[in-house]
């Protein structure tokens, strides 16, 4: 009986003149792709790191200490649900990110594990690295924002919908499917929309895709994680379309804007860039934005017979890109996330393509060139993300100093801000903030008035502004600085609470 076992000589040799024999188990490549992609952010990240505007708003909801801050219509609460297991068990920003970072390489490892019936190993390690790599996805790791999510939702979300729609019927890739819209939805619905649009018309159009249950997998999985900011728009905005409308007015009118140069300016290291009229003067760090049309189109053509993955990416990443580039006056890099993480789907490819299109003789060459170019483009990534972890531990520093002083002021939980920065200072003051107006108008001024007869309240502006009226002859202190700026004015309301705890202040 001959050997089953056995493996013919030609087939061998071809298996060993294949590159991505080397790669044939995707596990160890992939986890080692999350692994560095965490220990990075636990070491550049993270320490000393804090929480950004944003990232209060998103951990008040569900922090244990904190009261919860004004949630404003174009929000969604999928990051709030994420950091509630820590942040409803301790008020440590460390271990908050730390849980994060965690979380992110798992997610990292799970988006690209479902690729992996589709693309060779080496392109999905890859691919992995170099969205891992940049210096937007190693900050927002760790960071309680919901883009990077979207990101890896979506990349898992098209990498279950082309093994959904294979000749076989796949459940587990429904399952996944679903999962990764609602995922989607639950962070950003608006985002959903664009990702889901794109692959109900690729299940329609193209013949060999069309299966009933992936359309209704899509439907259903984009409702079902819209469903909080659905229920939450009638309960507290009027419906959806009232509520698509103040968002609209909050983001500076969602219409016909070009903010393809915003969106390269704020590759420079700015978190956000509104109005985003500044100087571009670190163009290196654009220079991989320049270089990704035409790597993408490079690893579409060289793709061949895994030609419709890079494609089908391709396209949903320019879907989830269109808002941000085309509809809104601003720029934030973090928007992008869910383009750059299925777009290194065709770079993978096409860096895949341009080594081997080498001589056997000159690959060692070919090596060594791509070595240097992608060294030189992590090294100006690191250097960018240097920057912006260095302000973001400044300002954790600026802004633990101004809760220090208020404490020292009297004004201690239970209290309220108002006023300049409130959202993030009322944060670590562990005060509420309200604002009487704005995108955040959540109080009026007799309420604060009412408020200060049984709680500190403080109304913080800067030099230059005067107070409202209503605070005028309340006592006025100044506070540390922020953002390298003059010093801040507070004005403290007079309650029996403020008296006491300025009658034991030591006098200077």
């Amino acid at each position: 009986m001959p050997d089953r076992l056995a493996v013919d000589p030609r087939v061998a040799q071809m298996r060993l003149a294949d590159p991505d024999h080397l790669y044939d188990r995707p596990f160890p490549w992939l986890a080692a792709v999350a692994a560095a992609f965490t220990f990075l952010q636990l070491v550049l990240v993270v320490p000393g790191s804090g929480l950004g505007w944003d990232e209060t708003v998103y951990v008040s909801q569900v922090s244990r200490d904190v009261p919860a801050a004004f949630f404003s219509a174009p929000r969604a609460r999928g990051i709030s649900y994420l950091v509630a297991p820590v942040a409803t068990l301790t008020s440590s920003t460390a271990a908050l990110h730390v849980y994060l970072a965690l979380c992110s390489g798992c997610g990292l490892f799970l988006a690209l594990w479902v690729w992996r019936r589709l693309l060779p190993s080496a392109v999905l390690a890859g691919a992995g690295a170099m969205f891992a790599g940049l210096w937007i996805t190693l900050y927002y790791g760790p960071m309680a924002m919901p883009n990077l999510w979207c990101a890896l939702g979506a990349l898992a979300a098209v990498g279950c919908f082309l093994r959904a729609v294979r000749g076989t019927t796949d459940g587990k890739a429904l399952v996944g499917l679903g999962c990764g819209v609602a995922l989607v939805a639950l962070m950003r619905p608006p985002d959903a929309c664009y990702l889901v649009l794109p692959l109900i018309v690729a299940a329609l159009v193209v013949p060999r895709w069309r299966r009933p249950a992936v359309p209704a997998v899509l439907v259903a999985a984009l409702l079902l994680g819209s469903a909080p900011w659905i229920i939450e728009a009638y309960l507290h905005f009027g419906g959806v379309a009232a509520r698509l409308h103040r968002a609209s007015e909050i983001q500076g009118g969602v219409g016909r804007h070009f903010a393809v140069d915003d969106q390269i300016r704020a590759l420079d290291g700015r978190t956000l860039c509104r109005p985003c009229e500044v100087p571009w003067r670190h163009r290196s760090t654009a220079a991989w934005w320049f270089a990704l049309p035409l790597l993408t189109a490079g690893g579409i053509v060289a793709a061949r017979t895994r030609r419709p993955a890079a494609v089908l990416a391709t396209l949903v990443a320019a879907s989830m890109a269109t808002p941000y580039l085309f509809m809104i006056d601003y720029a934030a890099p973090r928007f992008l996330l869910p383009t750059y993480a299925l777009l290194a789907l065709p770079v993978a490819e096409c860096l895949r393509a341009l080594f081997l299109a080498a001589r056997p003789a000159w690959r060692p060459t070919a090596a060594v060139l791509l070595a240097f170019a992608l060294a030189g483009h992590f090294a100006i990534q690191y250097w960018t993300l240097g920057h912006v972890v260095g302000r973001s531990r400044v300002a954790r520093q600026e802004y633990t100093a101004i809760a220090d002083q208020l404490h020292l002021l009297g004004v201690r939980p239970p209290c309220v801000v108002t006023g300049y920065d409130a959202v993030p200072i009322g944060y670590y003051a562990g005060c509420a903030s309200r604002q009487i107006g704005g995108h955040d108008g959540s109080i009026t001024a007799d309420g604060l008035l009412a408020a200060a007869r049984r709680t500190p309240v403080a109304v913080i502006v800067t030099p230059g502004h005067g107070a409202p009226a209503y605070a005028r002859a309340w006592q006025q202190e100044s506070l540390p600085p922020l953002r390298g700026g003059p010093a801040l004015t507070v004005h403290l309301a007079p309650s029996e609470h403020m008296e006491s705890t300025a009658a034991k202040r030591p006098s200077r």
